[in-house]
């Protein structure tokens, strides 16, 4: 089908090729094509009464979408496809069906402008019922004819249709069997004097025919209700019932006449207004239809089988709409059951929009828009159908100035694309939208307070949209449609339009109703997903909109930190360069110390001394760049500057104390002064992780019981403070002691510790457990090789004071095999990596493996003597190869 729009946009329309272009939507044909299916089954079958007012509806399906989803253009679709075979997209493929349909396609927008609503419909099923009969349908003509001179006295019948804009090729042939209804009715009478008479005289006598039960008056309008139809007053009222005679008249046809109407009622929104007057009558028209089938389209579900409804329509509940009861986005168990008849037209996938993009404007056959200005079309318009037609207008918009469209140019939202959303809102609910959209995703009570509403309700009615998502399993179920949520950022167009002061006050409220949320449910039940997702929203609301009130911001922080997770907190880049403002320098903050766990080192220390050079950051806030900046250092082998940065955190003795004591602790330990990090592990505590701080003095001392017990402790007590990072670390280093001594137990401690780490990013600990694997298979050919793979995930992890730990492994491994040469080389590159002081045990320690004397007097200051510490170490030695011999 040709694209009138794009065509009536060049002077020079030979040149392209402007085609609608349509993706195969499969799931949505596939809805329809199975629903009609069965709705053609059930009416053909024997036990199906025309009359029957009672049994429940499913000769409908419904689908839903936020405007500019592609509904009008599906519906066109179903339409072309249910009326020649030609026009049915080739992937839909072949009906099952061989009955004849008859699809009638209308909009109700138009209905709403004109005025004429129910009425119009009614007409335009008529209208084209006739043009594919040829005849008269006698009993709905007669009642029609009865309405029509009481409602429009003196106004033709086809000047009404012409006016209405309802005209069509078949107009001029309803008034004409309109008459032959009245004439084969008189005929039927026996009265032929009543053609030409009023309405009401041949609506009396026929009436009376059938309450005497006349044989020939009940052949032609025989319907149980016809009489008292035709008896009531001939009104809207009325007019609304009269489809059960139109419904009745169809059943009645001949074999050879027989077909299905299938009604399409696009822009089903149009219809809303507060007392459903519009809505109720349309309800009746598929009520009392129970042989057609109707397809409707609209922005919001189907509400009719929502009880609250009663009263307001005439038929409502899921017992009388199956089909139509409340679904979410949750997939559905497999079951024979029949599928629901409410279906969300959701947004197209990135090949869909490519297809749709590479069609819509060809030249010889070759897309008119450059691959990379359709990939920026797509990912600006995350599926939505109306975002690309639009993109499409402003590509050919740009080509008439005489520019080469550039993919730039589509950075862009458009105001048309948010005209079209607002344009059914009520106040409450621009504003509530509004306020979303500065939102990830939101509940009804953070919706609700950053809006500045207060009640619910509102926010209530806007999530019935499908604008709208949800998702039941998520934190916060509700989020709005993405090109939208940019089109209402973006907005200076609009009358409403808010002013970056409102912007300011809602995020304001916004990061309130965060931050109250995240504290009243710490007090209660501490939620790491809480506050990750609090974080990651707030930290944005606080950044984007300079705000200055960063209290709940600062303690989320330090609990964030705490656990040694790491989850990323996916900030979008800060393009403006340098920190400016108090959240400008705290989401810098945060992203660097989350991001050292994939960077390197050095760059989280620049990072950190830039933050810190800023001067904007609080007290307590400092004091968490400091800490992170030292443990950085002490990464980098920079020792002094992180023994420095730690004394400055431990002497201002606020809340990462101690940390830092432990921190100074384990400094002293990599410097080989053993007695004075012990010294300092009865003042550390829970806080301080002073099991660890115990089990790495006793490992290094090849004292595994005690290490392990240590290690076990600490994994206890972080379990009892439900503190996931450290157990984790607790298990690795728990691995890590075993894996001299017990290879066997180390296995089983290590795949535990694995499963600790998945999910958490902690990257030291991870390359730490592969030291581990080495070590727990010293010995065994290929450990070597695996080293050098290992240097290598190091180097680029930033990490350097793990390499010492390679070689300590390496060292291991030929002692074990007595491969005095390679051990020796082994020992020059442990004293290469330790020349600062930091690990400088080390190169004691594999001279101990191998029983080798020292080269000269050691500065490392054990907790026992020297040369228990070398027995302990020769002795795991021994006992490993052992196991060897053992093994073999």
């Amino acid at each position: 089908m040709a694209d009138l729009r794009a065509l009536f946009s060049s002077n020079d329309p030979a040149g392209y090729d402007a085609v609608e272009a349509f993706t195969d939507r499969q799931n949505q044909w596939t809805a329809v094509s199975a629903a009609l299916g069965e709705h053609l089954q059930r009416v053909t079958g024997p036990s199906f009464d025309i009359e029957d007012l009672e049994s429940p509806r499913t000769n409908l399906i419904m689908f839903h979408g936020v405007g500019g989803a592609g509904k009008s253009t599906l519906l066109r679709k179903i339409e072309a496809a249910l009326t020649t075979a030609e026009d049915r997209p080739t992937q839909w493929g072949a009906p099952a069906w061989t009955q004849r349909l008859l699809p009638i396609r209308i909009d109700l927008s138009r209905s709403a402008s004109t005025g004429s609503d129910f009425e119009r419909v009614l007409l335009t099923i008529r209208l084209a019922l006739a043009g594919e009969l040829g005849r008269t349908l006698p009993s709905f003509d007669v009642a029609l004819r009865a309405y029509w001179e009481h409602t429009h006295p003196g106004e033709p019948l086809d000047e009404y249709v012409r006016r209405t804009g309802i005209a069509g090729r078949f107009t001029s042939m309803l008034p004409g069997q309109l008459q032959a209804g009245v004439g084969e009715v008189a005929a039927a009478l026996q009265l032929p004097g009543l053609v030409g008479s009023a309405a009401g005289q041949l609506t009396s006598a026929l009436v009376t025919a059938l309450r005497e039960r006349h044989e020939r008056a009940q052949a032609l309008a025989g319907a149980v209700r016809t009489a008292a139809l035709l008896e009531a007053t001939p009104d809207l009222e009325a007019l609304s019932y009269y489809p059960h005679l139109l419904s009745w008249d169809l059943s009645q046809l001949p074999a050879k006449k027989q077909l299905t109407p299938v009604v399409l009622l696009d822009t089903f929104e149009d219809t809303a207004d507060r007392h459903r007057d519009l809505e109720r009558l349309l309800q009746r028209l598929v009520w009392l239809m129970p042989g057609t089938f109707f397809i409707l389209a609209g922005r919001s579900r189907l509400q009719w089988a929502d009880p609250a409804l009663q009263g307001q329509l005439d038929w409502t509940g899921p017992t009388a709409w199956p089909g139509l009861g409340s679904t979410h986005n949750v997939p559905a168990p497999r079951s024979a059951e029949r599928s629901g008849r409410q279906h969300l037209i959701g947004d197209l996938s990135p090949e869909d929009c490519e297809t749709h993009l590479a069609r819509r404007l060809t030249v010889e056959g070759r897309p008119l828009i450059d691959a990379d200005i359709r990939t920026a079309i797509t990912a600006r318009s995350h599926g939505l159908p109306l975002h690309l037609d639009l993109a499409v207008s402003r590509f050919l918009e740009i080509r008439r100035t005489g520019r080469t469209p550039t993919p730039a140019d589509f950075d862009c939202s458009f105001p048309a694309l948010l005209a079209r959303t607002l344009s059914d809102l009520t106040a409450e609910e621009r504003q509530l939208l509004r306020s979303v959209s500065l939102l990830d995703a939101w509940d009804l009570d953070l919706a609700t307070r950053t809006a500045g509403l207060t009640q619910q309700a509102p926010a209530r009615r806007l999530t019935e949209r499908p604008l709208i998502s949800e998702n039941l399993w998520a934190l916060w179920p509700y989020h709005l449609h993405r090109a939208i949520r940019t089109a209402v950022r973006e907005d200076t167009h609009s009358e409403d339009r808010w002013t970056p002061a409102d912007w300011h006050q809602a995020a304001s409220r916004a990061l309130a109703a965060l931050g109250e949320q995240w504290t009243t449910a710490t007090a209660q039940a501490p939620s790491r997903m809480l506050l990750v997702a609090c974080l990651r929203q707030g930290l944005r609301l606080a950044r984007d909109h300079r705000l200055d009130d960063l209290g709940w911001l600062t303690d989320a922080a330090y609990d964030y930190t705490d656990d040694s997770i790491w989850e990323p907190l996916t900030l979008p880049a800060d393009t403006t360069g340098a920190p400016d403002t108090p959240a400008d320098a705290l989401a810098e903050l945060l992203t660097a110390i989350t991001r050292r766990q994939r960077e390197h080192r050095q760059h989280t220390v620049d990072r950190l001394t830039a933050v810190l050079d800023s001067r904007l950051l609080s007290a307590d806030l400092v004091e968490l760049a400091l800490y992170y900046r030292a443990k950085a250092y002490k990464d980098l082998d920079q020792g002094s500057a992180a023994r420095a940065g730690m004394r400055q955190v431990a002497d201002a003795d606020g809340r990462l104390a101690p940390k830092a004591r432990r921190g100074l602790a384990n400094l002293s330990r990599l410097a080989g002064d053993f007695p004075s990090a012990l010294a300092a592990v009865p003042s550390l505590g829970w806080k301080g992780r002073h099991h660890r701080v115990l089990g790495d003095i006793h490992w290094a001392h090849a004292d595994t019981g005690r290490a392990v017990a240590a290690f076990e402790a600490g994994r206890a007590e972080a379990e009892d403070h439900g503190a996931a990072g450290e157990r984790a670390m607790m298990q690795v280093r728990l691995a890590l002691a075993l894996s001299f001594a017990d290879p066997v137990r180390a296995g089983e401690e290590l795949a535990l510790a694995h499963q600790l780490l998945e999910g958490l990013d902690q990257r030291s600990n991870t390359l730490l457990a592969s030291v581990v694997a080495l070590i727990k298979d010293a010995g065994i050919p290929g450990v070597t090789d695996r080293a050098q793979v290992l240097h290598a995930d190091i180097d680029s992890a930033g990490l350097p004071f793990l390499h010492r730990f390679v070689e300590l492994a390496v060292a291991f491994h030929h002692a074990v095999r007595e491969e005095d040469q390679d051990l020796a080389a082994t020992i020059d590159r442990l004293r290469t990596l330790t020349a600062t002081g930091d690990f400088a045990y080390f190169c004691d320690i594999a001279h101990f493996m191998a029983a080798l004397p020292l080269p000269g007097p050691s500065p490392i200051r054990w907790t026992t003597s020297e040369d228990d510490v070398r027995s302990m170490w020769r002795g795991l030695v021994q006992a490993r190869q052992e196991h060897r011999l053992a093994g073999n």
